[in-house]
């Protein structure tokens, strides 16, 4: 099957994102990589759960810590989690598209949804300046990042624009050119970044994300050489032979 048919199989709340929380880990770093502090205002959209907001009050002293979430029960038991160990923080549940971002200073912004990232790219153009906007994996369309450290990318207001997909891809990585190691390297921080100390299938993620990354750069001209990888080729191999996922088909395209 092609990989976009594989997807198909998996749960629609794991494709959008509404059952994927980040661990604790995930969110110390993301704070760090981004100076989280006493006078910041911090939205997390799309919050899920509680978790984000109370390391924002509790590790790292924000002025005000907003989650927004349109999962009325997990802001309900939030709301109860923050409300039994004294934390004062502010969960709305209404769609993120709704929300008003006009005092934010940091907004954590992890949605893969075309058409959510759309909608909400008119809000992020009336971003009061320097408002800084974290992604995971990518950065804000057809944007220059101004900051990295795989998979965890800041834009800052007003954005910058890439000139194409090309010059976008190569800020992300920092290199010239996509090979196989920046590939297994990227997919791999991406991989031990968002997953929990317990995952077991962290290889085989590890090996789909490569081949997405390398497969992408070639198709916009930005991987290393002409001639596919050994490596690459070989994992396309295992991909179709012990688990009947195609990636073939997309060098083709």
């Amino acid at each position: 099957m092609k990989i976009e048919e594989y997807l198909e199989t998996l749960p629609e709340n794991l494709l959008s994102g509404e059952d994927v929380q980040l661990p604790e880990k995930s969110f110390c770093e993301i704070f760090k990589f981004v100076n989280l502090g006493k006078d910041d205002i911090f939205y997390h959209l799309g919050c899920g759960n509680e978790k984000g907001i109370e390391l924002a009050v509790n590790e790292f002293g924000v002025k005000k810590a907003v989650g927004i979430d349109n999962n009325s029960e997990k802001i309900n038991q939030a709301k109860k989690n923050l409300a039994e160990k004294n934390i004062k923080a502010d969960l709305i549940c209404q769609n993120i598209e709704d929300s008003i971002l006009s005092d934010a200073s940091v907004i954590l912004f992890w949605f893969s949804d075309e058409k959510i990232i759309n909608e909400m790219m008119k809000k992020f153009e009336n971003l009061k300046e320097n408002t800084k906007i974290i992604t995971i994996w990518g950065p804000l369309p057809e944007c220059l990042p101004d900051k990295v450290d795989f998979p965890y990318i800041i834009n800052k207001a007003p954005f910058k624009k890439a000139k194409n997909m090309q010059e976008q891809l190569l800020s992300i990585f920092g290199v010239k050119c996509v090979d196989f190691i920046t590939a297994w390297e990227f997919a791999e921080r991406y991989t031990k970044s968002i997953g929990s100390p317990e995952i077991k299938n962290d290889r085989f993620l590890t090996i789909i994300q490569t081949l997405v990354i390398w497969i992408n750069a070639k198709k916009l001209g930005v991987a290393c050489g002409e001639e596919i990888p050994e490596s690459i080729q070989t994992y396309i191999n295992i991909m179709k032979m012990h688990f009947d996922i195609d990636f073939e088909y997309l060098l083709k395209e």
